[in-house]
């Protein structure tokens, strides 16, 4: 009668726990894969990580869901003009500003933010926040993947409901009607630009209140925002 070798059970036995565990992380990975195409029907109105965060913590938050024909264009426009102005033209992923980005990197520099619209929805949607280079090359394919399943119309729509604009105020429609008291539609050009330049630190920039550098920054956007129509054919 054969003896059985010491440690090989508990070999075996770690084989099998690792096994598992590799299983769900390809699970948790291939998760935001599935959800894009949950949400591609406009009845879905999804929510962000932040906002799940909010929920648990038991703080809440607040949030209109708005289809995208009833923001005001002003609103839409001044976003698209302060975000990502290729918006249109890319596959996701802005391949100028990435090797610009890239090249920073390798140069040991600062590097800027350089997220598009469909970046920072993808990672409003699936990932975490602040900055980790981790988080960054998540980012990038499944930005890549949600543009080439998701319309860009509803890209932008998911993006103005989920995107933070103040402690617990998610979405354009409350943060209009918190900052400004009044719909997206309502909204003067300079107020939505204000919004719009709001959304890089929302939690440290009041649009409803605006310092004189956030007002010089929405002047700009305002201005772009005024000739978007060659930029926001893919929206309309």
């Amino acid at each position: 009668m054969k003896r059985r070798r010491k440690g090989r059970k508990p070999r075996g036995r770690g084989r099998f726990w690792l096994r598992r565990i590799a299983l769900g992380v390809i699970a948790l990975l291939a998760l935001p894969l599935l959800l894009s195409l949950v949400y591609l029907p406009p009845v879905i109105h999804p929510v962000s990580t932040l906002m799940v965060k909010d929920v648990i913590t038991l703080k809440g938050y607040t949030r209109e869901w708005t289809p995208l024909d009833r923001f005001g264009p002003r609103l839409v426009n001044s976003v698209l003009m302060s975000e990502d102005g290729q918006f249109c033209a890319h596959h996701g992923i802005d391949l100028n500003e990435f090797r610009a980005l890239f090249q920073d990197f390798l140069a040991g520099e600062a590097t800027r933010g350089g997220s598009t619209i469909t970046m920072q929805t993808a990672k409003n949607l699936y990932l975490w926040h602040g900055r980790s280079y981790v988080r960054k090359a998540l980012e990038l394919p499944y930005a890549i993947y949600l543009d080439l399943v998701m319309p860009k119309r509803r890209i932008m729509e998911i993006y103005l409901n989920i995107a933070e604009w103040g402690p617990g105020i998610y979405g354009a429609e409350a943060a209009a009607r918190h900052h400004f008291g009044k719909s997206t539609r309502e909204l003067s050009s300079r107020q939505a630009a204000l919004l719009a330049v709001t959304l890089p630190n929302p939690l440290a920039r009041t649009p409803g209140k605006p310092s004189n550098a956030l007002n010089r920054l929405a002047a700009t956007i305002e201005r772009r925002a005024g000739h978007a129509g060659g930029y926001n054919g893919c929206l309309k």
